[in-house]
């Protein structure tokens, strides 16, 4: 397994990797990062300041990801975890916990001092990690992320 940052290439995969598990679990389409209008251009997004992206690699595959961007519609302190999925053959492995500790160490580097996320209340697995890396649960969301089936949020202090 190779963890690096997400290149042009690989919008097409990682796309497709997030699009299959929504379709997986049978989750909500609209009003998540299913039907983001960025999905299809995730290397760009992630080349914007204060953002960065990270990509499980296995034999010339994409089998999953994530990141960490400013959170839209908030002050400059908070981040937000962002677009994290793995396939099946990635999950159990450490990934998500090395990808949220790359993030938030790049969340500190670049000035953040709180962390915000946003799941699904069925992804408990996803939810375990979050509580384990130390993410607590909000009543309300925050910021202005467009996913509003999304009704678990977290927030970590930095």
């Amino acid at each position: 397994m190779i963890l690096r940052k997400i290149q042009p290439q690989d919008n097409e995969q990682i796309a497709k990797v997030i699009r299959d598990i929504f379709d997986e679990l049978n989750a909500p389409k609209e009003e998540t990062a299913y039907a983001d209008p960025i999905l299809d251009q995730l290397y760009d997004v992630y080349q914007q300041p204060k953002s960065i992206y990270f990509i499980v690699e296995h034999e010339g595959k994409v089998i999953g990801g994530g990141g960490l961007a400013p959170l839209e519609n908030a002050t400059e302190e908070f981040c937000e975890l962002q677009k994290m999925y793995f396939s099946p053959q990635a999950r159990g492995l450490g990934l998500g916990k090395e990808i949220i500790e790359k993030s938030l160490t790049f969340a500190k580097e670049q000035g953040f001092t709180k962390c915000y996320l946003e799941t699904l209340p069925f992804m408990q697995n996803a939810r375990k990690l979050y509580e384990k890396m130390g993410f607590q649960y909000l009543e309300k969301p925050m910021g202005c992320t467009g996913h509003t089936s999304c009704d678990v949020w977290m927030i970590k202090e930095l």
